[in-house]
């Protein structure tokens, strides 16, 4: 009897290690054995873009933390409206890829452009010189209403426009144009957090432009935008500020003798 508690004993000091720890929830179970021909398992060590294939370290290696990117340097340029509002400006950006950056910060996937300026300021044929189709509340409403100057559903209109720019910065299309009046921080907001969100760049091109000037562009269009709103509208109208998040500021302005339409 006595010599069976003996092997008895034996046997359970041979017994391997059980998981004491918690945390893996698996507490009593036995834990595998590590020698050279067993190495520790690996563990995943996840960098912060769900795109790319995750690293990994030893149970016993320290992960390395996902890089922190830098702020871009901050950008303003300006531009002059040109005589001929039909020729492109040479090496326009956006019919060029989105440059990438090798190394640390991590590259943008693309940029998103905010307009922002008064009615008969110049957006439109800003637009036209550099032949893109930009994102527009003029362009829903006819699409929506079949009426441009529709304004009773002005909430409808632009949170669909919030819908098409999150639909193509899904298909992570490069270059994203917003034209709209964006008049203060609080309009910008919106998008701005949408595409940093995404990844995107944000970019505003801020059409300094006089209220005379476009009260006088305003008389001359085909589709005219009632005065005292026009007015209203530049009480409002604030400049955009890198503080907001836009990298990249290009501030259009006319010539003092102006004779191009807007």
């Amino acid at each position: 009897m006595r010599n069976w508690m003996r092997e008895r004993m034996k046997r359970r000091k041979k017994k391997p290690n059980e998981n004491e720890s918690e945390a893996t929830g698996k507490v009593g179970q036995q834990k595998p054995p590590v020698d050279e021909h067993h190495p520790e398992p690996l563990r995943p060590a996840y960098d912060m873009d769900p795109d790319d294939e995750p690293g990994f370290a030893t149970a016993g290696q320290q992960v390395q933390e996902p890089p922190v990117p830098s702020r871009h340097d901050h950008r303003i340029e300006t531009e002059v409206q040109p005589e001929s509002p039909s020729v492109p400006p040479p090496g326009a950006p956006e019919h060029k890829p989105v440059p990438k950056v090798t190394g640390k910060p991590r590259a943008p996937k693309g940029v998103v452009v905010l307009a922002i300026g008064l009615p008969g300021s110049g957006k439109t044929t800003w637009f036209k010189r550099r032949g893109v189709t930009p994102l527009s509340s003029d362009m829903l409403r006819g699409i929506l209403f079949d009426d441009i100057t529709e304004q009773r559903y002005m909430g409808l209109v632009f949170s669909t426009l919030r819908s098409l720019l999150r639909a193509r910065l899904i298909a992570r299309m490069p270059w994203n144009y917003v034209d709209a009046s964006n008049l203060a921080s609080h309009e910008r907001r919106q998008w701005i957090k949408m595409a940093k969100g995404f990844g995107y760049e944000v970019h505003a091109v801020f059409f300094d432009v006089p209220l005379e000037v476009c009260l006088e562009r305003n008389r001359r269009r085909e589709r005219q935008v009632k005065e005292e709103v026009v007015t209203r509208m530049a009480a409002k109208l604030k400049p955009p500020g890198f503080d907001e998040g836009f990298a990249k500021i290009t501030v259009v302005r006319v010539k003092k003798t102006d004779g191009a339409g807007a």
